[in-house]
C-alpha cells in the first residue's frame, strides 16, 4: 500500500509478509550501497536521483531498464532506503507523480 497522508514504517516481518503478495519492492539506495550492503532479495534498485524520471518511464522502456513490469498508479509499492529518509522522499515524488 502507499499511503498519501503519512508514510507508515514497516517492520522486516510485515515486509516480508507484503513481499509474499504482489508488491513492487523499489529500494532507493544508490548503486553503490547495493554493491557495498548487498541486495534485498525481490527487490528493484531505483536510485532516488532516477526516481521521478523512471516512474514517467514508457512501461517497454521500464521493462528493458528495470526486468521489472512497471507499476501502474494503483499498484502496490513499498520503498526502501537505508535509514528511511529517502524511501520518505520517494513515496513523496510517487504520490505527486499521481500514485495511489
Amino acid at each position: 500500500r502507499l499511503c498519501a497522508r503519512r508514510a507508515p514504517s514497516l517492520s522486516y516481518q510485515e515486509l516480508k509478509d507484503l513481499k509474499k503478495t504482489n508488491v513492487l519492492h523499489i529500494d532507493v539506495r544508490e548503486r553503490w550501497e547495493i554493491d557495498r550492503f548487498g541486495k534485498i532479495p525481490a527487490s528493484i534498485n531505483i536510485p532516488l536521483g532516477e526516481l521521478v524520471q523512471a516512474l514517467q518511464m514508457d512501461p517497454v522502456e521500464f521493462k528493458e531498464q528495470y526486468n521489472q513490469k512497471m507499476p501502474s498508479k494503483s499498484d502496490p509499492v513499498v520503498f526502501s532506503c537505508l535509514a528511511g529518509t529517502r524511501s520518505k522522499q520517494a513515496l513523496g515524488f510517487a504520490t505527486s507523480l499521481g500514485f495511489s
